[in-house]
C-alpha cells in the first residue's frame, strides 16, 4: 500500500516538472515502518520529512513566477494562455498533494510506532 502511494506521488510531481525547467520538485523521502522502526529512526523520517518540507516550499516558490506570468499572458488574451495557467497551477497543487501525502503517512507510521511501543 505504502509503495502504490509513494509511485503515485512520483509520477505526479515527475508528470509536472517540465512546466518550470529551472524547478525541480524534491522526491519524497523513504520513511520508517512505524511498527517496527526505532526511536532513531522515526527521529531521522522525521527529519527527512522536515527537509522535503522545506525543499518543496521552495519548489513552489520557485513555481509562483511561472504561474505569474501565466496569469499576465492569459490577461493579455494570448492563445493557450488558458492551458499554461491550467498547467502552471496543477503542477503547483501536485506539489501541494505531494506535501500532505508525505506528511500523512509519516502521522500514520507514528501512530504505528506509538502503537508498537505501547505493547
Amino acid at each position: 500500500m505504502k509503495m502504490i502511494k509513494y509511485s503515485a506521488l512520483a509520477l505526479a510531481l515527475g508528470s509536472t516538472s517540465a512546466l518550470a525547467a529551472d524547478c525541480e520538485a524534491p522526491a519524497a523521502p523513504e520513511l520508517p515502518d512505524g511498527a517496527s522502526a526505532s526511536m532513531e529512526e522515526m527521529l531521522a523520517g522525521q527529519k527527512s520529512v522536515k527537509a522535503f518540507q522545506a525543499a518543496n516550499l521552495a519548489y513552489m516558490q520557485c513555481l509562483e513566477p511561472t504561474i505569474a506570468a501565466a496569469q499576465a499572458k492569459l490577461d493579455e488574451g494570448a492563445e493557450g494562455a488558458a492551458d499554461m495557467l491550467k498547467a502552471a497551477e496543477e503542477t503547483y497543487n501536485a506539489a501541494v498533494s505531494a506535501e500532505e501525502a508525505v506528511a500523512g503517512q509519516f502521522n500514520t507510521e507514528v501512530r504505528e510506532y506509538k502503537a508498537a511501543s505501547a505493547q
